[in-house]
Formats: structure tokens, C-alpha cells, sequence
């Protein structure tokens, strides 16, 4: 008799357990906010954790812009922005919330220099943890982790109003049939 092998036995655990990063740093906030997942109730710590191992394509940049646009929602001017990624600049923002507090991995100069500028302070995670041990009063804000050009062009097909992969964008490349009722058909 041989053993019956079913997809319960194949399945492989899809998420990380560890960023795969060798920064010390990253590897003691992970220490850090394993103990707290741990002993805490607060799902908070779970979520940063879960954030802390994620690869930089799913840590997408957030703009100081999109910070201030987040505490200006209701009841939310007072609470501290947690961002498990990098803060970085945006030249177009002119007022940024007074005294507003931005708990991040990383501050871009320029990001700094503005939250600063506006009587705000800067915050690592490790510091957010002395702070807030289960999240109180936190809002966590991520980046716009589909911004990338090259998801325009995932899942390509017709009918799909996904962008192809050509070198220009000319007559030549990628016009014709299938492209312009002109060429016999358009999808």
C-alpha cells in the first residue's frame, strides 16, 4: 500500500517569516516586534511585523503629502503616522499638519527637513514601540504599492487595456490589426 498523497501535504507556506534582508537594524526591529506580536493582544504589532519582512517593491516610498493627507481625516490630526517604509519629500505640499508625529523605517532629507520645518518630529519604529507599545493612537499609512510602471503591463492580453512592452510608441510599434478599426479589426 502506498501512501496517499493529497495537496495538503505539498502546500507551501506562501508568506515570509523573515525579511530577507541582512540589516541588523531591520533584523532588531523584527526581534522587537516578534515580542510584542507575542505578548501583546494588539493586532498592530502583527501588522508591523508582517510589513517589517516584505521585499522593497511591497514597501512602496509615502510622500509627505500623502501623510498630511491622511491626518487631515477625521480624528486623526492628533494620532502618530506609522509608515513601514520610507517617508520621502513632495516639493508641491506647502503646509504640512503642525506638530504632527511620523514614525518610520527611513526619512529622506528633504522628508525631514519638512515634517521638522513644521514643528513635527521623526520617530523610528523602536522609539514608536517604547511609545506605543500596542499602537495606541496610531495610524499606519502605506505607499501606493501598484504605482510602478511595470504594472502597467501585467496580465497583457485582449480586452485586457493593459500596456505592451514596446520600445516606442510610434506607427510602427504595435498599431495595426487588432489596434485601429482601419487595420481590420479593433479588440
Amino acid at each position: 500500500m502506498g501512501i496517499d498523497h493529497t495537496s495538503k501535504q505539498h502546500k507551501r507556506v506562501s508568506h515570509r517569516t523573515a525579511p530577507k534582508s541582512d540589516n541588523v537594524y531591520l533584523k532588531m526591529l523584527v526581534k522587537l516586534y516578534t515580542f510584542l506580536a507575542r505578548i501583546t493582544d494588539a493586532p498592530f504589532n502583527k501588522v508591523v511585523l508582517k510589513a517589517l519582512f516584505l521585499s522593497k517593491i511591497n514597501r512602496p516610498p509615502v510622500s509627505v503629502s500623502r501623510i498630511a493627507r491622511a491626518l487631515k481625516q477625521n480624528g486623526s490630526a492628533s494620532k502618530t503616522v506609522v509608515v513601514v517604509g520610507t517617508v520621502t519629500d513632495d516639493d508641491r505640499l506647502f503646509d504640512f499638519p503642525a506638530k504632527s508625529t511620523v514614525a518610520a523605517l527611513r526619512f529622506t532629507a528633504g522628508a525631514r527637513a519638512h515634517i521638522l520645518k513644521n514643528g513635527g518630529e521623526c520617530i523610528t519604529l523602536d522609539q514608536l514601540a517604547v511609545r506605543a507599545p500596542k499602537g495606541q493612537n496610531t495610524l499606519i499609512v502605506r505607499g501606493p504599492r501598484n504605482a510602478r510602471e511595470a504594472v502597467r503591463h501585467f496580465g497583457m492580453g485582449p480586452h485586457k487595456h493593459r500596456a505592451p512592452r514596446i520600445l516606442s510608441k510610434g506607427r510602427k510599434f504595435e498599431k495595426a490589426r487588432g489596434r485601429r478599426r482601419s487595420r481590420g479589426f479593433k479588440v
